[in-house]
Parts: C-alpha cells; sequence; structure tokens
C-alpha cells in the first residue's frame, strides 16, 4: 500500500494512486490557533478523519506595528516590510513540531493569505474570529480600500508590496520550518470591483503573488486557492503552484471545465458552503462521486471548496467524503 504522500505525489505526477486523496480544513477556535494547542488540534483532526495530506490553518495575526487600523493614507505609509519570523514566528513553530510529529510521509501545505487579503484584514480592529468565506464581495472594508485607491493608488501600491515582502520572506522560511509547501490564498473578486478598475489585480497584486510562490519555490506542494467566485481563473491556473484549488460548486468554474485546461493538479469536488453543512452522508458521497466523472481519466484530489463551519458541518458528512474517496480505485 502507497505512503499518503504516495498517494498524493501520483497525483501530481498525474498518475493514479491506488485512490484519490482526500482532504478538508476548517478553522480551529482561538484557543487553539497557536502554540501546542494548534498542534493538536491539527493532528486531532487528522487523525480522526484519516486525511491523505495536512492543511495547516494559519489564524496568527499579521503584526500592525505603529498602525492599529489602516483608514487613511498616512497608515498605509507606516506599513513596512518585517522578517518572516518576526510576523509569523508562532506558525513557524508550528510547523517545525507537526513535522516532528507527522514525519516524512505526510505532506503538508500551509496557508498565507494573499497581500490584499491581509490589507483587508488591517483596515478593521483585530478580530480572532474566522469563518467560511462570504461569495459576495461587498464589505466596509473593500469601501475602506476604494476610498485610499482614489486618494493615493501609489501608497496602496507600496503597502501591498511592503505586505507581500513579509509574505514572501514567511513562505521562505515556512517551507525551511518542515512544510512541502504554501497554500496561497487569493481573491480577484474582492479587488477588480468597477470603483477601482478591472485590471487592478493584475496591476497591484499579480506581481506580488508571483514574488511569494517564487519565495516557496523550494517547496513541491504548492497550492494556488482561487477563493470566492474568480473572475480570471486561468490566471490563477497559470502560477507556478503544484496543485490548485477552488469552489468548484459554489464559485465555479467546473471540473469538467477546468480538467482540460489547467496545468496544476486538482483540488476540488465538495461543497464546503451548502452541501457540507446542510446535507445527507449520501450526498455528501455522491459529490465525490460526481467530481470524479468529472474529471474522467484525469486524476485529482477530492477537496472542499474552501473551509466549512465545524458548528454546522455534521461528523459523518465528512466521515462520508473520505469514505466515498477510499471506495474508489485508481
Amino acid at each position: 500500500m502507497p505512503t499518503k504522500r504516495e498517494r498524493v505525489e501520483a497525483v501530481l505526477q498525474n498518475r493514479h494512486p491506488d485512490h484519490p486523496p482526500v482532504c478538508f480544513w476548517h478553522h480551529f477556535p482561538p484557543d487553539q490557533a497557536t502554540g501546542q494547542a494548534a498542534v493538536d488540534a491539527h493532528l486531532r483532526f487528522f487523525e480522526t478523519y484519516d486525511l491523505d495530506f495536512l492543511k495547516v490553518m494559519n489564524d496568527h495575526l499579521f503584526p500592525r506595528g505603529e498602525v492599529t487600523v489602516v483608514r487613511t493614507v498616512e497608515d498605509l505609509k507606516k506599513l513596512r516590510p518585517v522578517p518572516g519570523d518576526v510576523a509569523y514566528g508562532g506558525q513557524l513553530e508550528v510547523l517545525r513540531k507537526l513535522r516532528e510529529k507527522l514525519g516524512p510521509d505526510v505532506l503538508m501545505t500551509t496557508t498565507l493569505f494573499n497581500a490584499w487579503a491581509v490589507l483587508r484584514y488591517l483596515t478593521q480592529p483585530p478580530s480572532d474570529v474566522h469563518g467560511p468565506p462570504k461569495m459576495h464581495s461587498e464589505d466596509d472594508r473593500d469601501e475602506t480600500i476604494t476610498a485610499l485607491l482614489r486618494q493615493d493608488r501609489q501608497a496602496v501600491r507600496a503597502a501591498l508590496q511592503a505586505i507581500g515582502e513579509t509574505l514572501a520572506d514567511t513562505a521562505r522560511q515556512c517551507i525551511l520550518a518542515g512544510a512541502d509547501g504554501v497554500f496561497l490564498s487569493v481573491r480577484d473578486d474582492w479587488v477588480n470591483r468597477p470603483a477601482n478598475g478591472p485590471d487592478t489585480y493584475d496591476e497591484l497584486l499579480r506581481d506580488i503573488d508571483l514574488a511569494i510562490l517564487a519565495a516557496a519555490s523550494a517547496g513541491t506542494f504548492n497550492f494556488v486557492h482561487a477563493c470566492g467566485r474568480p473572475q480570471n481563473f486561468a490566471a490563477f491556473a497559470d502560477y507556478p503552484a503544484q496543485v490548485i484549488n477552488w469552489a468548484d460548486r459554489s464559485g465555479g468554474p467546473s471540473i469538467a471545465y477546468a480538467r482540460d485546461r489547467v496545468r496544476p493538479a486538482i483540488a476540488a469536488g465538495v461543497d464546503n458552503l451548502r452541501t457540507l453543512p446542510q446535507g445527507t452522508p449520501e450526498a455528501c458521497a455522491a459529490e465525490v462521486h460526481d467530481a470524479l466523472r468529472q474529471a474522467q481519466t484525469r486524476p485529482i484530489i477530492i477537496a472542499a471548496g474552501c473551509t466549512f463551519d465545524p458548528q454546522a458541518v455534521p461528523p459523518e458528512n465528512l466521515h462520508a467524503v473520505v469514505a466515498a474517496a477510499r471506495s474508489v480505485a485508481g
């Protein structure tokens, strides 16, 4: 029987393993977000559902330095690059401990939110509450950034670049700490709002995303996670990552559409917003089989489209997803 690492690596090499690898994830509560409690929570979740790889959550808060909340252009100008071990030292320690516990036969990818997501977070007071994403893109945080873009587009650009430098150094250090790759979360429907301009993502963010992935290039299990409803899915699918993950059920496009159009391995198939919390175990298993039907002869990783709400999702639905994947011979 192959190891979990070998099972996933077969898909990365466009080969069918003994059965499709499967994984899903959620944010842990604040008392399990850092330190040994985070390590224990990740391991307990991984073992409970017998997952094929570990996606490490990252709810360590980006350091605000002199800025409590970004509301003005002057606030933007106070943002400076921070070394990764200063910005996310807690996450690096979690990765080191997880690698020691998991050993060499389990692949581990660690979450990084891109520069826009971090800036968006900085426009409100610190919060340790995290949950599944909302599919609509309108939010007070977006209005704040739009207003800042109107006032001083160059200041927004410089702030994003400073955040991006921090994230790139963090990505490099994550690999050194034992991660096999980073899980870079990107979202363009927040960015290309009519008020910002349809090419804002290309103008301000794409090069920063690519620099983060370049910093993680020593990794062999880098993801690009196209969150929300991707406006330019093809551009994200062209990023230099081994895997692409997205909400094919609620955000699109479908696996059938992506199957012959993307280079990275596909990780998708399960609806984190509707079927997991509201469906039956049979409905969850049906989504797994439908995802494999859409993929046809292409090997894929069965995964949720994004985080799910652990308070709303019955454990039997998660077990059903794993059992359905295990029931399919490669």
